[in-house]
């Protein structure tokens, strides 16, 4: 699932190519609203809120989507080839006399009224990357259920929005501890390092898709050999880069879904199940 800082680019590129442009082209193929004609109207903006995209659109209208697992929304020049996918994945097509926003394999697209924003969005905490953000709010909503591992609380967007499989390993790897850890026996001052740490992670990564977090201010090998971006996450079987302790690989959670979990043995002290 994309994390919070992919959803913030893929919103600001969908921005700049849409928004105060009026639509040439209209096409959402989902049965309830592929009867739906967005033709002529102007696209206002595009929002990123976590994890979810919102392009409100004159006249009162949002169309949600939600990238989750394997969707995408890709932007391409007039004339030029779509690369996203095979045709039968695409969900929608928006474009005007200059660009075409082609949105592939997107799990959650639906057109709903401006105003009725909060049924889809109102859930979430506060938004790493958003106007929204407010630390003390975070470490409140984490620390609210103390006996929860720490992997789950990361991952839940209604403590924080924008945190992924990606940044809760390594978060979790900067922490020292794993993310089994019941967030009520994180050492003193962790939890707020923690969402300080998330917040300046995200923010230093929002402009690239080649995410990387052993080069930021908050981590600490600071390298930059090949294959060392991330500390752990990706890198089972590999040395971790601190202490050269083969990198673990396992799944955290209620096992509906994948949610593979990276942690050093050697560096990180827990539980690891």
């Amino acid at each position: 699932m994309p994390e919070g800082d992919t959803v913030w680019l893929t919103a600001q590129r969908l921005h700049r190519a849409l928004a105060a442009q009026v639509l040439t082209r209209s096409d959402l193929r989902v049965p309830r609203f592929a009867t739906a004609d967005l033709t002529g109207r102007t696209v206002l903006d595009v929002t990123p809120r976590g994890k979810h995209l919102l392009t409100r659109i004159e006249g009162g209208l949002t169309l949600h989507s939600h990238l989750r697992m394997d969707g995408s929304w890709q932007v391409y020049g007039s004339g030029e080839r779509w690369r996203g996918g095979p045709a039968h994945q695409i969900r929608a097509i928006l474009g005007n006399e200059a660009h075409t926003a082609v949105g592939y394999r997107l799990p959650v697209l639906e057109l709903l009224r401006t105003a009725d924003e909060e049924q889809v969005v109102g859930h979430l905490g506060p938004d790493l990357l958003g106007p929204d953000w407010d630390a003390d709010i975070a470490v409140a909503r984490l620390l609210s259920d103390p006996a929860r591992p720490l992997g789950e609380a990361l991952l839940d967007q209604r403590n924080l929005a924008g945190i992924g499989n990606v940044y809760k390993s390594e978060l979790a790897f900067l922490a020292r501890v794993t993310p089994w850890l019941p967030v009520g026996e994180l050492p003193a001052g962790i939890t707020e390092r923690l969402v300080i740490t998330a917040h300046r992670l995200l923010e230093a990564n929002k402009n690239s898709f080649e995410r990387r977090t052993t080069a930021s201010t908050a981590a600490p090998t600071g390298s930059r050999r090949p294959g060392s971006r991330l500390h752990v996450y990706g890198r089972e079987g590999m040395p971790c880069l601190r202490c050269g302790t083969p990198i673990r690989k396992a799944d955290q959670g209620d096992g509906s879904r994948e949610r593979p979990t990276y942690w050093c043995p050697g560096c990180q002290s827990g539980p690891t199940s």
